[in-house]
């Protein structure tokens, strides 16, 4: 099994794939489009990989780090995700993003990726929760978690968007203070204006 590549790029494809000579040998790998605009063609580089086998074909998945395998590795453990589809949700949440949306329940923010319905979300929330190192905001109370839930509902009301709010809570869940509903929508107000400031 290929684990890592190294080599030149000799092309890239619009078909999200890059031809990676290594020591005379060309490699296609796929690869995420935000990738594909790093691998520049004529200059050298290294791609964590994932072999993919299949009756009828081996392919080749790369990512810049180990973290963005491994998340793609735990994405193709979960029953009715393919490849295809794991590399359309690390395209829009990479992994750190990921974890947080899980940790957070966010399904809306899975519905975000092309091919994912709030059904395909809520199953992949239930099994990414034990597949991915997943964050804790507020977990260590039910009170905590049910704030967290009152004042996502809260600003998406007040008109922010999903990037924004997860934002804000992250901000909020990182202070540790915050732990009753009303606290938590004023710290995350505050974050909120601070961003947009």
């Amino acid at each position: 099994m290929i684990g890592s590549l190294r080599g030149d790029v000799l092309e890239r494809s619009l078909d999200g794939t890059v031809l990676l000579e290594v020591h005379g040998v060309g490699y296609v790998v796929q690869v995420a489009e935000r990738v594909l605009a790093e691998l520049e063609p004529g200059t050298s580089a290294f791609l964590h990989v994932h072999h993919h086998v299949r009756e009828d074909a081996e392919t080749l998945y790369g990512f810049l780090d180990g973290a963005e395998r491994a998340a793609f590795r735990s994405l193709i453990g979960a029953h009715g995700v393919g490849p295809a589809m794991a590399m359309a949700i690390l395209a829009t949440h990479p992994p750190t993003r990921l974890a947080a949306i899980v940790a957070e329940n966010d399904v809306a923010a899975l519905t975000l990726v092309p091919g994912v319905g709030k059904k395909t979300a809520d199953r992949l929330m239930i099994e990414l929760r034990n597949r991915l190192d997943i964050p804790t905001i507020d977990d260590a109370s039910t009170s905590g978690a049910s704030a967290v839930g009152d004042v996502r509902e809260a600003l998406a009301a007040l008109g922010y968007g999903a990037d924004e709010i997860r934002d804000a809570l992250r901000d909020v869940g990182a202070s540790g203070d915050a732990i009753d509903a009303e606290t938590m929508l004023r710290d995350a107000l505050s974050s909120l204006g601070a961003r947009r400031a």
